[in-house]
């Protein structure tokens, strides 16, 4: 049975997956979550307790969240990448995989997301800490991350599937800036990874539902 993936190309946990199917040329079958394909929006609430996406199918097992996803691919249907390496290498991609995740992603989503609340409901302390703490990641991202291409050295893993959307999204809302050249020439990387390129440009025909408005670059 053909593996079955519910997203949309502007979600950024989407693109995390798509990196990883593309990258090892899984078979999948692609269900857009959108208004003008209710039969998935309707099988992807059916199997999700949340209703959320990415889903992933396989043989009527439903996987949810990115990393979990990721993680299924790696062990059941496992490609031309290491996404999860061995030993001390491992444990660092899972840790930069939730630190992406959480980090940079989450707070993100936190302060880009409120601009939609209803102006009574806002909550402009919230947005101002989660500012404050995807400049503190950004921080720690530049001193930490090593001198190899990718986030933990010559080989592209989850973590790096997590790293693309994360700062490609993140860097709209709080940019990166030149005071942090390690971490900004990394998303320079990322985002000239031929699949990380391929998942930004089948999104950008949706830049506008980026709730800041999306900048005239990338």
């Amino acid at each position: 049975m053909t593996l079955q993936f519910f997203g949309h190309p502007f979600s950024s946990y989407t693109q995390k997956v798509l990196i990883a199917l593309w990258a090892d040329g899984t078979a999948f079958d692609y269900r857009m979550v959108d208004p003008e394909h209710p039969e998935n929006v309707a099988e992807l609430r059916a199997r999700s307790p949340f209703g959320k996406f990415p889903l992933l199918v396989d043989d009527d097992i439903a996987v949810f969240e990115s990393t979990p996803i990721i993680e299924h691919l790696h062990a059941h249907h496992r490609g031309q990448n290491d996404w999860i390496p061995d030993g001390e290498a491992g444990r660092r991609t899972r840790l930069l995989d939730r630190f992406f995740d959480t980090y940079v992603m989450g707070n993100m989503q936190k302060a880009g997301l409120d601009v939609l609340r209803p102006e009574e409901s806002r909550d402009p302390f919230g947005v101002e800490q989660a500012r404050a703490e995807l400049r503190t990641a950004y921080g720690w991202l530049d001193a930490n991350l090593g001198d190899g291409p990718w986030a933990i050295g010559e080989t592209f893993t989850l973590a790096d599937c997590a790293a693309a959307p994360s700062l490609f999204y993140a860097d709209w809302l709080e940019e990166i800036g030149p005071e942090r050249p390690r971490l900004a020439a990394y998303r320079a990387r990322l985002l000239a990874h031929p699949v990380v390129a391929r998942a930004v440009d089948e999104g950008r025909p949706y830049r506008h539902f980026f709730p800041m408005g999306a900048p005239d670059r990338d």
